[in-house]
């Protein structure tokens, strides 16, 4: 496997990162790992202020910081319907989905909505 080049989003997502508390910094490298093992050919990219990822020229996720949770977008109920991913115990809304910073946060159910994601972003247009 080739290694990872650098992007010039990747100053932009290292500054987000950076301006974060310690402890929401660490919520949020945890998630940028989970996607880039998750979907290794994405590319990381920066856009509407937020960290994400690109998978065959197209938006995979994104992913933020707020007050009390962090998000990863775009995660619509449609996406979840079509993969019966059950996420249940979470706030979800049109397009994303919090996880609380005072709860651990759920790997495997990121993995799971990166692949989902990953098939809805290579899936053929109609």
């Amino acid at each position: 496997m080739m290694p990872r080049q650098a992007t010039p989003a990747a100053a932009e997502v290292r500054a987000y990162l950076a301006a974060l508390p310690p402890a929401v910094r660490q919520r949020l490298q945890q998630i940028r790992a989970i996607v880039r093992a998750t979907a290794p050919a994405a590319v990381e990219h920066f856009s509407y202020r937020m960290p994400g990822f690109r998978l065959e020229g197209k938006t995979l996720v994104w992913y933020a910081a707020f007050k009390s949770h962090t998000s990863l977008f775009p995660i619509t109920p449609a996406l979840l319907r079509a993969h019966r991913i059950d996420v249940a115990g979470y706030v979800t809304s049109k397009g994303t989905i919090q996880f609380p910073l005072d709860a651990p946060l759920p790997a495997a159910l990121i993995k799971r909505l990166v692949k989902a994601r990953a098939v809805e972003v290579r899936a053929p247009r109609s």
